[in-house]
């Protein structure tokens, strides 16, 4: 029997389709109603993004939440920012940064126990990461000609990698501590050609790509990466660079895990073996494995059981398209946005898509227009994430002149 599809009406104005099947353990009942949305930061002419779903805007003690602040139309240049939850007082931690494009500007993210915040970008033609110490306000250059992958926000270390369009003489990824600015390369692209020779012949033959986005797993054990081979030099361009591969290495054990052929937007589960990924799809970082999350019906997942002559799985649940996934820190629930067409919606109009990891309920929090905010080249996606208690997801919306950052509260 397929789950009841009713409308529910959330605090705040928002419409939530709420799909769901009834069961006795519910790991979706505290979302279901008395959910508040708001922007975080509402203020007229300018962009506020938070950077994206791999990383939480909101400091680790839940005092403030980080932000990139731009009046720009295109939103690259502009300011890091931060805001007290309680009195909406802001302050700014950086200014006069060029971000790459307003869909991750300037990957500022808590480290240090939410003492500092990390962010990269450009200052009079030079890429560079800094990292600022909250109690000081003192900038500290981290480095020079690399940019920062996401880290976490408990911890000093922070991963680096070169510029994807101009990876230079450095290819490699390196770790830094912000707080000593000790720095080691536990990665090389040398060590991955010799680990997967075949694939990397085939892919990239005689070039030499670079290590690019580099995930540091929660318990700073793993960390997963892509490559980019440069293709031209203008990093406002979807020409800068060819990115290919998903690859896992153990920092404990100074192995490579797995390598697979595409990467989606992964996203590490609190277990720090686990990845979520696209279409509610989930790997084993200890061998690539990867599984359908049970309950979840994709396209993918039909066509699998049609080819192996099985029933296609039936479930009330709808797939996503679009798709940035995170799950909270219990591994219950996974956020993601998604393009509404498959939930009726037109095709402008996206969503923040909940759903029980089990496949037994679904909710779509907010509905909205995405096709207007920061005019650039690369779009700002919603990249939807929870807040480490799990209470507050976190989003952009572009449904007006200004990119702004909303969240979604419950009781």
């Amino acid at each position: 029997m397929k789950a009841p599809l009713s409308i529910i009406l959330l605090t705040g104005g928002a419409m939530a389709t709420d799909i769901h099947a009834q069961t006795s353990e519910d790991p979706l009942a505290a979302w279901r109603s008395g959910v508040t949305i708001r922007a975080v930061a509402p203020q007229d002419g300018r962009h506020t993004i938070h950077s994206y779903f791999n990383t939480c805007p909101e400091s680790p003690d839940g005092r403030y939440v980080l932000f990139f602040t731009s009046t720009a139309r295109d939103g690259h240049r502009g300011d890091v920012t931060i805001r007290d939850r309680q009195s909406g007082d802001e302050k700014v931690l950086a200014t006069n940064l060029t971000a790459e494009d307003a869909h991750r500007v300037a990957c500022q993210q808590w480290v240090s126990q939410g003492a500092r915040v990390v962010y990269h970008g450009e200052r009079e033609g030079e890429w560079c990461t800094w990292c600022v110490d909250l109690e000081t306000m003192k900038e500290r250059l981290l480095a020079r000609g690399q940019l920062a992958g996401w880290g976490r926000p408990d911890a000093d270390e922070v991963p680096l990698y070169s510029p994807h369009w101009k990876p230079g003489a450095h290819p490699d990824l390196d770790l830094i501590n912000v707080v000593t600015g000790a720095r080691r390369t536990p990665v090389t692209v040398a060590a991955l050609r010799q680990a997967y020779p075949d694939w990397f012949q085939k892919t990239f033959g005689d070039q030499r790509p670079s290590i690019f986005f580099p995930i540091l797993s929660p318990d700073l054990n793993r960390v997963f990466f892509k490559m980019a081979l440069a293709t031209g030099e203008d990093p406002r361009s979807a020409k800068a660079s060819a990115r290919q591969g998903l690859i896992c290495y153990s920092l404990s054990e100074k192995r490579f895990l797995f390598m697979s052929q595409k990467w989606g937007h992964p996203s590490w589960q609190a277990d720090s073996r686990h990845i979520t990924e696209v279409h509610f799809t989930t790997i084993d970082s200890n061998d690539g494995r990867v599984t359908q999350n049970p309950g979840m019906s994709t396209k993918a997942a039909r066509a699998k059981a049609a080819a192996e002559g099985r029933p296609a799985p039936v479930t009330p649940l709808r797939d996503v398209s679009g798709d940035h996934p995170s799950t909270n820190e219990e591994g219950t629930l996974v956020v993601t946005d998604s393009l509404m067409a498959g939930f009726g919606g037109g095709s402008k109009e996206w969503g923040i898509v909940l759903s029980d990891v089990k496949g037994t309920g679904q909710i779509v929090l907010h509905r909205f227009d995405n096709s207007h905010g920061a005019e650039s080249w690369r779009v700002s996606h919603p990249h939807p994430v929870f807040s480490a208690d799990g209470r507050r997801i976190y989003f952009n919306v572009s449904s007006g002149p200004w990119t702004q950052l909303f969240v979604a509260e419950r009781s």
